[in-house]
């Protein structure tokens, strides 16, 4: 095991190369868990005759499982020895991939959504494990490498969920899933070396906590504002851009769709760059480049749906995924360094807010599709980059990013 940490410097230990690959391919396997499902509704609904107003319960489910996941399980990151801890909760998610793949009843399959729910709550479980093996000088390239990972995971997981589909039927990608998660826990369970948090308070105590984290570390509430307002637009894009694909202006099919998600998620290659960006002192300027980039995704977007152009929504998509992941390195880069010892309370508690920021871009895309087209989708999107704008413009007033 001790051979997949490196010794950079005479009093820390910090990754090896293989090892940081190894977490971010576990961390973007483990998240697609959370989006496997979306496009799926309606053959899973229609397989265990789920009503039509009822199948929104599949993704849901499994969204409110990963956020009580994040704010239960995550802060144990803190008190419980994380490999154990990371290899427990995969199991869970294992459990629940074989049974999404053979019941035969809506109840238990739904059970199961909400447990695989639970178990992505692994992958904040590794970023702040990751951070604890980093110095200040490699800090932000290793989260940039494991956000890779992750943000490669939720962004290809809808379009391989759909080819798989297309070809094997709806159970394939959970099964194959569910192999994945087998191979993940057994290669982490040998090695991912052992880390005991110092930390002495109760479970209890860490849970309480979490209300002053919030309130005693500035920065938290900083990085939070900005990147609630931009996950709530990505989630807005790339909840109403397939309806914009699919409507009579584009016509295209479901495999057409999917192939417009892979070429998107060319976005995710900024991870790697910006974590060398954090990693000199560049976060105040990355961070307005980064809503300058949603901001440009979003005028772009307008026009392509006008002007009825799959290359301009295509540019548009890789814009608005550039800047998330550009703003999620430099924020998980920012919220480690304050509270070494709570960085498991602090990754849980900033992934929890920022993920009802998406929950609230994904509820408001289909109603204002509806209500105004693709033009008032798009200005919604644009207003939600504006606002982390001015938000940002007021961190001018303060010392230090």
């Amino acid at each position: 095991m001790e051979q997949l940490l490196s010794e950079r410097t005479s009093d820390k230990r910090t990754l090896s190369l293989p090892l940081t690959f190894l977490l971010a391919l576990s961390c973007g396997l483990v998240a697609a868990n959370l989006y496997y499902a979306q496009p799926l509704i309606d053959p899973i609904a229609r397989t265990f005759s789920i009503p039509a107003s009822a199948g929104g319960l599949i993704v849901t489910l499994t969204q409110l499982g990963y956020g009580c996941g994040l704010i239960l399980l995550a802060p144990l990151g803190d008190v419980v020895e994380n490999r154990t801890l990371v290899v427990a909760t995969l199991g869970i998610g294992l459990l629940a991939l074989l049974a999404m793949t053979v019941v035969s009843s809506a109840t238990p399959f739904l059970v199961a959504t909400l447990a695989l729910g639970i178990a992505v709550t692994a992958v904040q479980l590794l970023l702040p494990y990751a951070a604890h093996f980093t110095t200040d000088r490699n800090r932000g390239q290793v989260i940039g490498a494991l956000t890779s990972g992750l943000m490669l995971g939720i962004m290809l997981a809808r379009p391989a969920a759909s080819l798989v589909t297309y070809w094997f039927g709806w159970r394939a990608i959970f099964a194959l899933s569910a192999v994945a998660m087998a191979l993940i826990a057994a290669v982490l369970a040998m090695g991912m070396p052992a880390f005991r948090p110092r930390a002495t308070s109760s479970y209890r105590a860490i849970l309480a906590s979490l209300p002053t984290l919030l309130r005693e570390v500035p920065i938290l509430r900083r990085r939070l504002a900005y990147h609630v307002l931009l996950f709530a637009g990505f989630s807005l894009f790339w909840t109403a851009v397939p309806l914009l694909l699919a409507g009579p202006g584009f016509g295209l099919s479901q495999r057409g769709i999917g192939l417009f998600a892979f070429a998107g998620a060319a976005g995710v290659v900024t991870a790697p760059i910006a974590g060398r960006i954090a990693d000199r002192g560049w976060t105040r300027p990355a961070t307005g480049c980064a809503i300058a980039l949603v901001i440009a995704s979003f005028a772009l977007a307008w026009w392509g749906g006008e002007a009825r152009s799959v290359a301009a929504l295509v540019a548009a998509a890789v814009l608005v995924d550039a800047g998330l992941v550009l703003n999620f390195v430099l924020s998980q880069r920012a919220i480690y360094e304050p509270r070494p010892e709570s960085r498991g309370r602090i990754g849980g508690l900033f992934t929890a807010l920022f993920f009802l920021g998406g929950a609230a871009g994904s509820a408001t895309a289909a109603s204002s599709f509806v209500a105004g087209g693709w033009p008032l989708t798009a200005c919604i999107g644009l207003g939600l980059a504006a606002l982390a704008l001015l938000l940002y413009a007021r961190e001018f007033a303060v010392r230090s990013a």
